[in-house]
């Protein structure tokens, strides 16, 4: 009987898709189309929730199935990842786009990462004061328990490894290693690699013009076959993120949701605050943040149901480029550094607000002014190397708490409503990165202005 069930639930998942590839032949636009996707899954998941149950051997089985479109198109993404920052990077250079402003591209955009993070933080310190979240009362269950003894043998690392280590773990030692993806500093290893090959073509190109040419020549061709295999992978955006969001609303735990409602609550009250200054920034630069808002939201709704800043890369850099004019060069190096450096949502929001509700428990006043510019230092300086030691928001939890000598249990204990607040929080990610692009290439002049005016979105 179940495996009937199964079968009815990926012939209706079929019918969906076909209907989204309907729109594709009529032309349908992109944005549209993801979105539609977006609703389709929403309802087929609450459906699958309420019929079956997130426990049930049927949701269990349904979702392995639909985790080969969800999750083989994440992997597709993220196949990708590694060529495309690599060639594009090096492309920045023999197309001269980077050569007088590498040095203040590469400050503008970790400072603006860093600085959106310090941000972010006061916004999770101020949403958490104001709801009132208290870290103490948390209950433990086996899920719970279970993760926290995790977490106390992985803070052990945490803790050893200094700043400037963290800082250390960025540079490349095997590049060909790293562009396996193999270390979560990888992306960052790969664009330095990247620009230290950029910077020898410049040389070259002085001394030895013809060979410095026919590599360029290379490049260029390699950039065109890599975003061609990009923009094939992109198409397939409404597909994927439909399987993905209907996973998701079919197994989350909302009776959990309900049981931490405030502390969800209070989470996207801050992550929503550090979106709309995402488009303040924006406006202040002189740009219209509606247009900015228009053309980022598929990206973001992609982010929002796949977790994942690595996979909504391509795309990041598509929306950057394509759409919001901005440079080639400065899109890779902001959406590069931006997966592993000033994180606004899972190095920024989550650890300050942790931090805010453990505190009392070690005797500390969390409203005092020492206190709170304290944490948003830490908050902001630890964000630089939350690459070095890996695993996102959980790590950038770990690092502030063991640094201000708090308890981290806390992090285990939200096991439950982990991955709807990490939706939200890995969508922040990618708009900061995003947001960054786009206020660099405007500072330096490097933004396409009419590009950017345009009402429509590229197709991918």
């Amino acid at each position: 009987m179940n495996t009937v069930l199964i079968i009815i639930n990926i012939i209706i998942l079929l019918a969906l898709m076909a209907g989204l590839f309907f729109m594709q032949k009529k032309h349908v636009s992109f944005s549209k189309r993801v979105f539609t996707g977006l609703g389709l899954g929403i309802v087929f998941g609450f459906i699958i929730h309420l019929v079956y149950g997130t426990a049930s051997d049927v949701t269990t089985d349904t979702i392995d199935w639909f985790n080969i479109i969800g999750n083989g198109y994440v992997k597709l993404l993220q196949m990708v990842v590694m060529p495309l920052v690599f060639i594009s990077i090096i492309g920045a250079f023999t197309k001269l786009k980077l050569t007088k402003n590498i040095g203040k591209i590469s400050f503008l955009v970790i400072a603006l990462l860093l600085g959106t993070t310090a941000v972010s933080a006061a916004l999770g310190i101020g949403s958490a004061l104001g709801f009132n979240l208290d870290g103490i009362h948390l209950s433990e269950g086996d899920a719970e328990k279970a993760r926290n003894e995790l977490l106390q043998e992985k803070v052990v690392g945490v803790q050893d490894m200094t700043i400037p280590q963290q800082i250390v773990e960025l540079l490349p030692s095997n590049p060909f290693q790293d562009l396996t993806g193999a270390r979560p500093t990888s992306t960052i290893a790969v664009v330095i690699f990247a620009a230290f090959i950029g910077v020898a073509y410049l040389g070259v190109r002085r001394k030895q013009p013809e060979q410095a040419e026919f590599f360029a020549k290379i490049i260029d061709t390699l950039y065109t076959i890599i975003m061609r295999v990009v923009t094939l992978i992109l198409r397939l955006t409404p597909y994927g993120i439909l399987a993905i969001i209907t996973r998701v609303t079919a197994t989350s735990d909302y009776d959990a949701i309900v049981k931490l409602g405030k502390f969800v609550i209070a989470s996207y009250v801050a992550l929503i605050a550090m979106f709309i200054v995402h488009l303040l920034l924006i406006t202040i630069a002189g740009l219209n943040p509606v247009n900015y808002m228009k053309k980022a939201l598929p990206t973001l709704t992609f982010a929002f149901s796949s977790r994942s800043s690595a996979g909504t890369l391509p795309l990041n850099i598509k929306t950057q480029t394509k759409d919001l004019g901005v440079s080639e060069g400065i899109a890779n190096f902001a959406g590069s550094f931006g997966l592993s450096i000033g994180q606004n949502g899972c190095a920024g929001i989550y650890p300050a607000m942790l931090a805010i509700m453990v505190a009392p428990s070690a005797g500390i006043d969390v409203t005092s002014f020492s206190f709170i510019i304290t944490l948003i230092l830490v908050v902001a300086i630890s964000s630089f190397g939350v690459a070095g030691v890996g695993g996102g928001a959980t790590f950038a939890a770990l690092i502030v708490l063991s640094v201000l000598n708090l308890p981290v249990a806390i992090v285990g204990l939200l096991i439950s409503v982990e991955p709807l607040i990490d939706m939200g929080r890995t969508a922040l990610n990618v708009s900061g990165a995003m947001t960054t692009g786009v206020l660099t290439a405007k500072i330096t002049g490097e933004l396409d202005q009419e590009t950017y005016q345009q009402s429509n979105i590229a197709e991918a």
